[in-house]
């Protein structure tokens, strides 16, 4: 499974509702079934919104793979660097297929 090379690295999943989640990936299975550890939501607001950007810590977390929409390593140093309380954008929105 291609997933497996990103095990025990801290990856971001976009999911199919249009949330992001970021923590380091515990586990995955062939369904795209995964447990994050250390996860936190991502939750970034628009600028019109008056309210700033947050991150919700959940621990450990499992996200099932039929709401997974993608999959992606994190580049730590840079992600470190980021403020996200002042970050901000439009809603990424739902996935269909």
């Amino acid at each position: 499974m291609a997933l497996n090379a990103y095990l025990n690295k801290k990856v971001s999943v976009l999911t199919l509702d249009g949330r992001t989640m970021v923590g380091n990936l515990l586990s995955c299975d062939q369904s795209m079934n995964l447990v994050l550890q250390e996860a936190i939501e991502r939750i970034i607001r628009p600028v019109d919104d008056g309210f700033p950007s947050e991150e919700v810590p959940l621990g450990l977390y499992i996200i099932r793979g039929d709401s997974v929409a993608v999959v992606g390593k994190v580049d730590e140093e840079l992600d470190e660097r980021i403020t996200w309380s002042k970050v901000h954008g439009e809603a990424i929105g739902t996935t269909r297929h």
